[in-house]
């Protein structure tokens, strides 16, 4: 492979916008041609993706938009895109150059043509799979951090929720809080992933949210003396039910809604006035508002990392082929732990 050759690059398109839920055929696997090199005076960065990121987010945006949102949606007949990690093969870029190991949003593809290189982020420690970068030092790792710290802003002693507890964001939120001294219980969807809370990330409890015919009773079994904060990443009825238990002065971060994403119509939310009653603090969370902490996170978590202070889950995939299934298989909770495809491995 050669700058300036002309090579295939198999890519990832949405077909139609979805309704409902999400199926592979959705999706197709079709090839194009893509030269190796950025085009004359352009300040472009040209990469090879080695890891592509499946995340919930990327559901909506498949959807036809009908209102205005934080982030674009997909075009039918054009590359999805996420985030991932890539290596530079041409930069215009004065910021980077060949050989340079990167993360950020890029295309569910082979090679890609990155426009706006300023939105990528050079990786600099590589003492941790690469993969990491689209978890734990990436996007959802900053997520849990500034969900946590910078919204719910934790005492010691206090008591945390965790819904979706297994998933990329969850596992990092409980695993923060736990080592800060609150009591933490996280709910996901499968005795393996209850036990994965309880022996590997260090929860205080865990229960099967399926399992559980009440959950207002699941959660006061868990939370006598009721929750202090909880970490939204299910919305729907577990909303419900968490805000008839939540204590008074309690903070709820609202990073996803997951159970929510592929209904053409949404459930409500009926005990709203426990935000009145409880004068609780409810706030929607983007990771895209606190990228200036950034550094000082990848310092921190990195050190923890090395130092065996915090574990990471990933479900990895291989091949490109593999990518529509397993992100819709996040809908359904088949995933365990962090849900990665790997293309190449440099």
């Amino acid at each position: 492979m050669a700058i300036g050759e002309e090579v295939s690059n198999k890519q990832i398109i949405l077909k139609n916008y979805v309704t409902g839920f999400p199926k592979e055929t959705d999706m197709e696997l079709v090839s194009s041609s893509i030269k190796l090199k950025v085009p004359e005076g352009s300040k472009a960065v040209l990469v090879k993706n080695l890891y592509l990121s499946c995340d919930p987010f990327m559901r909506p945006r498949m959807s036809k938009p009908e209102t205005e949102s934080y982030i674009a949606g997909y075009t039918p007949g054009s590359v999805i895109t996420g985030f991932g990690v890539s290596k530079v093969v041409d930069s215009g870029y004065p910021d980077l150059k060949e050989g340079d190991l990167v993360w950020g949003m890029t295309g569910w593809e082979e090679f890609s043509l990155i426009s706006m290189p300023e939105t990528l982020r050079k990786i600099t420690f590589t003492d941790v799979p690469l993969s990491y970068y689209t978890g734990i030092l990436g996007m959802p790792g900053l997520t849990a951090y500034a969900g946590l710290f910078e919204l719910c802003s934790p005492k010691k002693g206090e008591n945390v929720y965790v819904s979706a507890a297994s998933g990329a964001v969850g596992q990092l939120v409980g695993q923060f809080a736990k080592s800060i001294g609150c009591y933490v219980v996280g709910s996901a969807g499968s005795k393996e992933k209850v036990e994965l809370l309880k022996t590997k990330f260090g929860f205080d409890e865990a229960f099967n949210y399926k399992e559980e015919n009440d959950l207002v009773a699941a959660l006061k079994r868990c939370f006598p003396q009721g929750i202090d904060i909880y970490f939204e990443n299910v919305g729907g009825p577990m909303l419900d039910a968490v805000l008839l238990n939540m204590r008074e002065k309690g903070r709820i971060a609202v990073c996803g809604l997951i159970s929510q994403y592929n209904r053409e119509k949404p459930e409500g939310v009926f005990n709203l006035f426990c935000l009145i009653s409880k004068r609780i603090r409810m706030e929607g969370l983007l990771v895209f508002d606190h990228w200036h902490l950034y550094p000082q996170f990848v310092e921190n978590i990195s050190k923890s990392i090395i130092e065996g202070k915090i574990v990471y889950v990933e479900d990895i995939v291989e091949g490109l082929e593999s990518a529509p299934s397993a992100l819709i298989g996040l809908f359904s909770g088949r995933n365990v732990g962090k849900q990665v495809v790997l293309l190449a491995r440099e």
